[in-house]
């Protein structure tokens, strides 16, 4: 690793994020699907499904934020597989700087991106009726969830953005995890589900992340929800990243 990691991982990043403020229809793409998303099932479908809660905009939320990270890693995976038709990783790799800063570039702009999507979002959902009791801490807390959520699917997506033949490859991998929220609690809760349904819908990742962020937001006591998100999007993130990485240096 270079002495100067850091600094090349800045360039990188800065590299990408001008990418990223020269086309905000990125940005706008992303928080366009889960915003109608949050409008459709608020306003039209809201008043049909017993969520428990008075507020169906709170107990919606998290799932929405979930679904919009999963869309904006995609762009992640198209911008990596890009890089790589066109030589640019190659043309980086031929000058002194941190091979790895490369990846890490798109990493931390994937993060920036999504944490400004997720920022849209929670505005609109505040105009809709969004309110929370939670105080400092617990926000920070969903924070650092969405932030490890965020990473571990953007590790994720450059393994697709290395992997891919095509465009289309580099980005199709995305539309399973943007539907793995429909099969959990974001939405209704699981109790309503068929039997076989519900069982998937409890042990999958999705709804304890969603559960302990609810409850955050609410003030609720978290449990071991709370526990088992970390788990779940920590060891996605180790296995993402060692993955990727071992990509990385095999076919770049």
């Amino acid at each position: 690793m270079s002495t100067y990691f850091f600094s090349d991982m800045t360039v990188m990043l800065g590299r990408s994020m001008r990418h990223i403020f020269r086309s905000m229809d990125t940005i706008i793409t992303v928080c366009i699907t889960p915003i109608a998303m949050m409008l459709l099932f608020v306003y039209v479908l809201g008043g049909s499904i017993q969520a428990g809660s008075d507020n169906y905009v709170n107990y919606l939320l998290p799932g929405i934020l979930l679904i919009a990270i999963a869309s904006g890693i995609s762009y992640t995976a198209y911008r990596l597989f890009l890089d790589k038709q066109r030589g640019i990783i190659e043309r980086f790799h031929s000058m002194p700087i941190a091979r790895s800063a490369v990846l890490w570039g798109h990493v931390l702009t994937s993060v920036v991106s999504n944490f400004i999507s997720i920022l849209v979002i929670i505005l609109v959902a505040l105009i809709m009726g969004f309110r929370s009791s939670a105080g400092v801490l617990p926000w920070l807390a969903v924070a650092g969830i969405l932030l490890l959520f965020t990473l571990a699917l953007t590790w994720v997506a450059t393994i697709a953005g290395l992997s891919a033949n095509s465009v289309e490859g580099a980005s199709a991998f995305s539309y399973p995890l943007i539907f793995l929220p429909f099969i959990s609690s974001a939405f209704v809760p699981t109790e309503s589900m068929p039997t076989a349904v519900r069982v998937f819908a409890e042990n999958q990742p999705v709804t304890s992340i969603v559960e302990a962020i609810r409850a955050l937001l609410s003030s609720q006591p978290v449990g071991n929800d709370i526990w088992v998100a970390l788990a779940w999007c920590v060891g996605i993130l180790i296995v993402a990243y060692l993955f990727a990485m071992r990509v990385y240096n095999k076919r770049v």
